[in-house]
This record gives C-alpha cells, sequence and structure tokens, in this order.
C-alpha cells in the first residue's frame, strides 16, 4: 500500500490497516496530546487519541519530516 492508497481511505478503513499492516514504533504522550507511531511499508502514521473518551481523533501520514522530530530524542537514546 502506497501513502496516496492510504490517504484516500475512510478513517476506519485507515485504522484497520494501520492494526493489519502496520509495526508500532513509540507512542507520545503529553498533557495536550496521546498518540502512537507507526510504520507502513514506506511511511509512517500517527494515531491520535482522546484518553477522556477512548475514541481515535485523528489518523496522520507522512514520510518524512517534522512530525518525526517528536520521536527522533527516543531513537538517539537507543530505545
Amino acid at each position: 500500500m502506497t501513502l496516496y492508497e492510504f490517504n484516500v481511505l475512510e478513517l476506519n478503513e485507515r485504522m484497520e490497516v494501520v492494526n493489519q499492516q502496520g509495526t508500532f514504533l513509540d507512542n507520545h504522550i503529553t498533557k495536550l496530546e496521546r498518540c502512537n507511531l507507526y510504520a507502513i511499508n514506506k511511511f509512517f502514521v500517527e494515531v491520535f487519541y482522546n484518553a477522556d473518551t477512548n475514541t481515535i481523533t485523528e489518523i496522520k501520514s507522512f514520510k518524512t519530516g517534522e512530525l518525526l522530530n517528536k520521536y527522533s530524542k527516543d531513537f538517539k537514546k537507543g530505545i
């Protein structure tokens, strides 16, 4: 699956692809957001959660860039 093919899917379909094909890499938790990072083929997917309602609020997909920066400090430590 390509990034473009992933992006044209509905939210539920994207989450199904993440569950079936995604490799969990890391999570990022702050007071404002909770998200998990996954790899699928040659792109990354962030899944954002609302802890109060226990629901998925957003799914962002990307190949590189600023969105990976919040995870890079953990990767540099060797996690």
